[in-house]
């Protein structure tokens, strides 16, 4: 594993782990469907825990945590897998620090892939990853040397996204990391997602719910992974 951590002793079986993506997701659902999740998380699920997996930066994150209709989070992996925080926003450490290290930082990225005419820049708060808009057809051999070359990993979605990340991090690695590092029974871990950016969550072998409104390549890649459901609503 490529994040060292301090393994707790694992919480009781029966205690659910829901790992959620946000924008259409969590974010996808009425308010009513939002209460009814939040009520479940304080109190309707004894011991429950929520964690927040999105693609969003903590800036746009924090605003959400001061929602009523939504349920807190006991956990927050945002930027795709680069950030690791606790709900109040402290740094899971050493995960958060070790993921840091991997990050060659935004300048050295962006020199690297100036070349790229079909990449635009999202204008959107991002840490420890570059994050762009990509015209179709712009993801060439090329491309994808470039990015090898800074010893990073490319993670496309949605037909028009392309998030460069550290080597080796994902929503679904960091997850794992943090399930392991917090003694959180794997078998309790649900994930639930809409885009490709979410497919870690599901191939690191964590149940699985996948929305109704998802990306047509999601569904494709998830559909004979025996422990996801494909939701038919959303």
């Amino acid at each position: 594993m490529y994040l060292t951590h301090r393994q707790h002793p694992t919480i009781a079986n029966h205690q659910l782990v829901l790992a959620t993506d946000l924008d259409g997701t969590l974010l996808a659902g009425t308010q009513e469907n939002r209460r009814r999740i939040r009520d479940l998380f304080s109190g309707g699920l004894v011991g429950a825990k929520l964690i927040y997996v999105t693609g969003r930066g903590l800036e746009s994150i924090i605003p959400l945590l001061s929602d009523s209709t939504l349920p807190q989070p006991d956990y927050i992996i945002a930027d795709v897998g680069a950030t690791v925080v606790h709900g109040d926003l402290r740094p899971v450490d050493p995960l958060h620090h070790n993921i840091a290290t991997l990050w060659p930082g935004a300048q050295a990225v962006l020199q690297q892939l100036a070349p790229f005419a079909a990449l635009e820049r999202q204008t959107v708060p991002q840490e420890r990853r570059c994050s762009f808009f990509i015209r179709e057809g712009g993801i060439t051999a090329e491309l994808r040397a470039a990015v090898e070359a800074l010893d990073c990993d490319l993670l496309w979605s949605a037909g028009r996204y392309l998030d460069v990340l550290p080597r080796g991090i994902s929503k679904g690695n960091s997850l794992r990391a943090l399930a392991m590092a917090e003694g959180f029974n794997l078998d309790a871990v649900v994930v639930a997602g809409d885009t490709l950016n979410d497919l870690s969550m599901y191939t690191t072998g964590f149940k699985g719910i996948v929305v109704g409104s998802a990306e047509p390549a999601l569904i494709e890649k998830v559909r004979k992974l025996p422990r996801v459901f494909i939701a038919k609503a959303e």
